[in-house]
């Protein structure tokens, strides 16, 4: 027994650290060649470019011209390279509370496109599809916050932004140095990466073999319904919505090639995931910058919720062979 224990758990070390060797070069594959192509397009100045293009949106929202730059270094970059924004414009900012959740909401529903984008077109959705959703949902929900808060006053209150300006901001390196510092985030990244992967692995294992997998599935199958998702796709799903999208798109991107999900449940499922990811960590960043829970959270989880049920709704038929329709529809 003593040495039957060990052998087994050897074998199960192995065989989980090949399938997130793997997970992991799926992944990158996807997301190297893309974080190569920003960091040129960053250092060639594209990023202020979108800025421009974006002013006239923002005006039509209902926020500051500054607020273009930042959604586009979110939408492009990262949440934390828009973090880099913020602090960068602190001193020339003039919003209200209102304003500044409207725009961290939309920095919640668009952000790392190329990245995020590629994953989910890797794991089988629509690319333009999923991308139009994240940045009409992000534009609809801006306008919807601030329009509200002209109405009513709700959140009207000015956003003090000194305590972001009083330290040193230290600017990105460009030429060789900007390449360099790169380099080492982007190596620190992948290696937390491939740690992640395992972790998340272990934890569906872990989910499988306790039995919690079925009944958080029970728990949730209300949702489920509403949002026209498939039951199998839960646990994946789950773990995106609380941990992010490159990690719930890769482990879906492994489940699909599995169990060859059909494409209305990829298309549901990467859709959810692509509105409201990362619940827990995006969510902090943009509450310790000082917007409203009520509008990051609960009214963007709330939209998430409405619209996948309004796609179920749209694309019901998808999955369905001619002759099965017929028959409903004689029925």
């Amino acid at each position: 027994m003593s040495s039957t224990l060990p052998r087994a758990l050897r074998s199960y070390v192995f065989d989980l650290i090949n399938r997130s060797q793997k997970l992991f070069v799926t992944l990158m594959k996807v997301m190297l060649p893309v974080m190569i192509i920003v960091r040129i397009a960053e250092e060639f100045g594209a990023i202020e470019v979108a800025s421009d293009l974006l002013t006239p949106v923002m005006a039509l929202i209902g926020l500051p011209p500054e607020a273009g730059l930042i959604w586009a270094t979110c939408a492009l970059v990262s949440m934390y390279g828009a973090v880099g924004a913020f602090i960068g414009l602190s001193a020339h900012l003039d919003m209200t509370a209102a304003q500044l959740s409207a725009l961290c909401a939309m920095m919640l529903f668009a952000h790392g496109l190329p990245v995020e984008q590629a994953i989910v077109k890797r794991a089988g959705a629509s690319l333009i599809a999923t991308t139009a959703l994240r940045i009409g949902a992000a534009i609809g929900y801006g306008a919807l916050v601030t329009w509200i808060s002209n109405q009513t006053g709700w959140l009207s209150e000015p956003v003090d932004f000194s305590w972001m300006a009083g330290g040193d901001v230290t600017q990105a390196a460009t030429g060789l140095a900007g390449w360099w510092d790169w380099s080492i985030q982007t190596i620190k990244s992948l290696i937390v990466s491939f740690c992640v992967i395992t972790g998340l692995l272990m934890i569906l294992d872990g989910m499988k073999v306790t039995g919690l997998t079925d009944r958080f599935t029970l728990a949730i199958l209300p949702i489920l319904r509403v949002s026209g998702l498939s039951r199998d796709v839960a646990p994946v799903t789950t773990i995106g919505v609380l941990l992010g999208l490159t990690f719930g798109g890769a482990l879906i991107i492994d489940e699909a090639r599995k169990n060859n999900y059909p494409p209305r449940t990829l298309f549901l499922t990467l859709s959810w995931l692509s509105l409201s990811h990362s619940l827990i960590e995006d969510t902090a960043i943009m509450l310790a910058l000082g917007a409203d829970i009520w509008v990051v959270l609960v009214g963007r989880v709330i939209l998430t919720l409405i619209i996948i049920a309004l796609l179920a709704r749209a694309t019901r038929g998808w999955d369905r062979k001619p002759d099965q329709l017929a028959t409903e529809t004689e029925i």
